[in-house]
């Protein structure tokens, strides 16, 4: 089995009226449903659209230092996140797809590399 993060940037979502995104929660849960049932989901979730209220962790100056706000400053943030644990990178495909599919947004899908022991 393999591990694999689906993922979008909240700008990929594009401009919706409100009932866009309501009508969205239904087909969206339906497939972390199916993701539940079918024993791949590992984690999903949403994150906090206020990018203001991100902190960062930096040691490349040399001395750690924590603060407010996004790392840098960029147009594209991460909106959402699924990982699954799926035999081969044709399921991986499959699920992403169908996760496109409930949300009504584009989803990319990266590989992870195992830690070594």
């Amino acid at each position: 089995m393999a591990q694999y993060l689906i993922y979008f940037n909240q700008q990929w979502v594009g401009d919706h009226p409100e009932e866009w995104f309501l009508g969205r929660v239904e087909p969206s849960m339906a497939v972390i449903r199916e993701m539940k049932e079918a024993g791949v989901l590992v984690f999903a979730g949403g994150l906090e659209e206020e990018v203001a209220e991100a902190f960062s962790a930096d040691p490349t100056g040399g001395t750690l230092e924590i603060t407010d706000g996004p790392y840098v400053e960029t147009t594209e943030f991460l909106g959402g996140l699924t990982i699954v644990d799926v035999p081969d990178e044709g399921a991986a495909r499959t699920w992403a797809g169908r996760i496109a599919e409930g949300c009504g947004w584009p989803m990319e899908v990266r590989r992870f590399k195992p830690v070594p022991s």
